[in-house]
């Protein structure tokens, strides 16, 4: 993760980098556990990674990303971002159905977007946004 422009500072961007830590440990506990063929703690596993999925992507495009949007250079990362979300709905999706082998593909798509945010996205948009849409991003997120 990020951790050398200060973004951080930023209370919204600490909050989504933090989840961003807690998403990669879940998808580190529910690899160990498809590695290990253990399905019920992949299922244990998976159950808390969608728990904290769900509502990150969610707030993500409700706040930050729907403000980056209405600056032309930023709508189509942002839209691209925003299927990456729907890839990665896909891919748990079908771990959530018992298909353990595509463990690997969805923890390589979400270590990829995540990297895009944290070393992308976050760092462009505390430079980018002013204080006014910085309060319509803490309003919704």
């Amino acid at each position: 993760m990020c951790s050398y422009c200060g973004c951080r500072a930023n209370t919204v961007i600490a909050r989504y980098s933090a989840e961003h830590d807690e998403i990669i440990n879940a998808m580190g506990l529910l690899r160990r556990a498809a590695s290990a063929g253990d399905r019920d703690g992949a299922r244990v596993a998976g159950g808390d990674l969608a728990g904290l999925l769900e509502p990150h992507t969610a707030s993500e495009e409700r706040s930050l990303f729907a403000e980056l949007r209405l600056d032309a250079e930023f709508t189509e990362h942002v839209d691209g971002l925003c299927a990456e979300h729907r890839e990665i709905d896909g891919a748990f999706a079908r771990v959530a159905e018992g298909d353990l082998s595509a463990v690997g593909m969805l923890e390589g798509i979400l270590r990829r977007h995540i990297d895009k945010e944290e070393n992308g996205l976050f760092p462009a948009a505390v430079i980018a946004l002013d204080g006014p849409a910085w309060q319509r991003v803490v309003s919704t997120a």
